[in-house]
């Protein structure tokens, strides 16, 4: 697994849960980034309106291996 990698730092965010604001920050960064391998969870928090969970975010690092 020899290599250079490089780490980015994304906000997913969701209003289903904090599972489906990961999976849509690694939708999006799939979009422009090659090769992605793993992803941290950073952080976790919400937003909250009207006494309710509105939004769930997460930030994320996400792990890709640097072409040659």
């Amino acid at each position: 697994m020899a290599g250079t990698y490089k780490m980015t730092e994304m906000v997913g965010t969701s209003s289903k849960s904090f599972s489906d604001a990961v999976q849509e920050a690694v939708k999006r960064a799939s979009k422009t980034l090659r090769n992605l391998g793993w992803f941290e969870v950073t952080d976790q928090r919400g937003l909250i309106k009207e006494g309710q969970v509105a939004e769930f975010q997460v930030t994320i690092k996400i792990g890709f291996k640097m072409e040659d």
